[in-house]
């Protein structure tokens, strides 16, 4: 179902479960992937959130999530990986949904070749394996997601889910009191849980 703009303009904790289950399409010159959302992390804002990027204020880095509701957020992890956000909140109040894992559900034969050797199951199963499968690079950061060459559609009712707390997420914001992170129960595309050494409990 295609959405307005407007259905992104709420806080991201609340918004996260309501996109389990949509699909995210991306057209390049090699084609077209699309993947269906099965595990959404949500970071609120500035000062509200110890996980978030946007925690201490406005960036160069984390401009985007300040931006319009609907584009994407992308930035490069550890120095190898591009990770896919969606911008949530209506515009001057930071918010992004991580996109953590899917299952390709067109163009799979292109997501293969991205993915060389990998089980069809973990195409895109993680956030940096998402965004290979998909072919979605760092500079596509800030591009609206409601716009070619990307289209997502969100289910027409939402879809029964489960939380816990966000995986591999640094101090505070990676404990129990932070359960922001969103899958759907028993789906291949959800990535391993990992507890990052330095979560509090």
């Amino acid at each position: 179902m295609a959405v307005p703009r407007s259905f992104f303009e709420r806080d991201p904790v609340v918004l996260a479960p309501l996109l389990l289950g949509a699909v995210l399409g991306y057209e390049t010159e090699e084609g077209r992937v699309a993947i269906r959302l099965s595990e959404l992390e949500a970071y609120r804002g500035v000062g509200e959130d110890p996980g978030s990027h946007s925690n201490r204020g406005r960036t160069p880095r984390n401009e985007v999530m300040f931006g319009a509701p609907a584009h994407l957020y992308a930035y490069f992890s550890y120095g190898m990986h591009t990770c896919l956000n969606i911008v949530a909140r209506p515009e001057g109040r930071a918010a992004g949904i991580l996109m953590r894992g899917g299952t390709v559900v067109e163009g799979i034969e292109l997501a293969r070749a991205r993915r060389a050797g990998a089980a069809d199951r973990e195409l895109a199963r993680g956030p940096a394996r998402l965004s290979i499968a998909l072919g979605v690079p760092l500079a596509a950061k800030g591009a609206d997601l409601l716009a070619s060459p990307f289209d997502l559609r969100v289910p027409a009712e939402p879809l029964a889910f489960v939380s816990g707390p966000r995986t591999g997420v640094n101090g505070a914001g990676g404990g129990s009191a932070y359960p922001w992170r969103f899958w759907l129960p028993d789906d291949v595309g959800v990535s391993p849980y990992r507890k990052h050494a330095g979560a509090h409990a």
